[in-house]
């Protein structure tokens, strides 16, 4: 029977593994499964679902016997706006302004399944297996002079990128006694990424003089490559006062990606784009027998990922001169990243019993987005401004013990001014880049 039950779940992961997941904090998700996410993704201390191990290994063998699965519809809106350009400072460039205003819009909305299942082996010992979109970024401009050569002479192009990433979390959890329980889960995790567009950065002879990546043939234009790669998740809940105070500790190690070797000319290390650690601390207070109140913190620690933190290369006074230096090819160590910052997400939620059936949950979060204003030109294509969200959900019990759950978040715009952010070489001036998002999510549960 329990052999039965794996492989089924086993099979339901495999096939939900290419989703494409958009994000929204730096690149994760605001929350994992459709109840967190409408106490705005908080999670690391309840446990409500079989999704719920994602946010907390612990958490699953208080679960119990359950089967979750849902989807998200995610739909955000990016836009990106240079001026002050000059056209390319180089013999061969586009002569005049490539200056821009429009939306990275062309693809979308993004639809995001999620799934888990969970199953006591004893009363203090469970198993399941949790599948669920971590992150990702979608871009994609008309006409982008400033990464496109075709575009900046005058042809129709499109320029973007596409990253895609999942976690399957296999889990183990153990109730060490009535208050205490702990879990683990080795992440699988599983991405897919294409890039296309951007022509100009490939070699000399174009709008650049001078080489600027250490693999011009794998820079752009290559098609959706893929990676799989490993990490492990652990984490603690702890019930006090009764059981009226739960609080949880969970930590997920950077998890170590394959290359993408279609794309070892664009991100540091050779095309290395791993996972980055993060952890969080939470907590859940049951303030009456109808309202339950949670508040996470969390921690994603983007720049210890080189493709992910590296800043722009671009030299003395912002001339871009660096990024014709071997040392900082594109594609080497000390290549250009996306120059993000770590982020610390500050999540609050709420969910009130309103009766026998119907249980309504809100939540907000607020972060510090992770691009400085000095790094905004290769985060056109990679806008992840968004600080602030806010959430409404329920679930509503149906007859024979299953119930439905849903959704929705509104992501505030943000914007960031790109002061001198583009170098000289590209002929100066500022990029700036905003996004808001919306999502509706609804899932389906049941204990058995």
């Amino acid at each position: 029977m329990i052999r039965n039950r794996l492989l089924a779940a086993s099979v339901f992961a495999a096939m939900i593994v290419p989703t494409t997941a958009m994000a929204t904090n730096g690149y994760f998700m605001m929350g994992n499964g459709t109840k967190a996410n409408g106490r705005a993704g908080v999670g690391i201390a309840i446990a409500d679902s079989a999704i719920s191990g994602a946010d907390n290994p612990a958490a699953m063998v208080r679960v119990g016997n359950r089967v979750d699965f849902g989807v998200q519809v995610f739909d955000p809106d990016r836009k990106a706006t240079i001026t002050g350009n000059g056209g390319f400072n180089t013999p061969g460039g586009p002569t005049g302004s490539l200056n821009y205003n429009d939306t990275g819009n062309k693809d979308g909305p993004f639809y995001i399944p999620e799934g888990g299942f969970n199953y006591m082996l004893s009363n203090d010992m469970s198993i399941g297996l949790t599948v669920v979109g971590t992150g990702g970024m979608n871009t994609s401009y008309d006409n982008l002079g400033l990464f496109n050569a075709a575009a900046a002479f005058g042809a129709q192009t499109s320029t973007g990128i596409n990253l895609e990433q999942v976690r399957i979390l296999p889990t183990l959890s153990y109730k060490i006694n009535n208050q205490h329980s702990v879990g683990i889960s080795l992440q699988v995790a599983y991405q897919q990424f294409k890039a296309w567009g951007l022509d100009n950065f490939k070699a000399s002879g174009g709008p650049l003089t001078g080489q600027v990546s250490s693999v011009p043939n794998r820079l752009s234009g290559k098609g959706r490559d893929d990676a799989w790669g490993f990490g492990v998740s652990v984490g603690w809940q702890g019930s006090f006062m009764d059981d009226r105070l739960t609080v949880g500790l969970v930590y997920n190690s950077e998890i170590d990606m394959d290359e993408l070797d279609q794309y070892r000319g664009l991100f540091a290390e050779q095309g290395n784009l791993d996972i980055p650690e993060n952890y969080g601390i939470g907590i859940a207070f049951k303030a009456t027998d109808q309202l339950l109140l949670g508040f996470d913190v969390q921690q994603i620690n983007f720049s210890d990922v080189r493709s992910i933190g590296n800043d722009i290369q671009s030299g003395p006074n912002n001339s871009g001169a660096n990024l014709f230096n071997p040392a900082f090819y594109l594609g080497n160590n000390n290549g250009s990243g996306f120059g993000w910052d770590d982020m610390t997400i500050y999540k609050l939620g709420a969910e009130y019993q309103w009766n026998k059936n119907l249980t309504l949950r809100a939540g907000y979060s607020h972060a510090d987005q992770p691009i400085a204003k000095s790094q905004t030109m290769f985060n056109i294509l990679a806008p992840a401004t968004i600080e602030d969200h806010g959430t409404i959900g329920m679930t509503y019990s149906l007859p024979g013990g299953s119930e439905i759950s849903m959704f929705y978040m509104h992501a505030f715009e943000e914007k960031v001014n790109g002061q001198n952010s583009i170098p000289a070489a590209f002929g100066g001036g500022e990029a700036d880049i905003k996004m808001n998002q919306n999502a509706f999510g609804i899932a389906y549960g049941w204990n058995f």
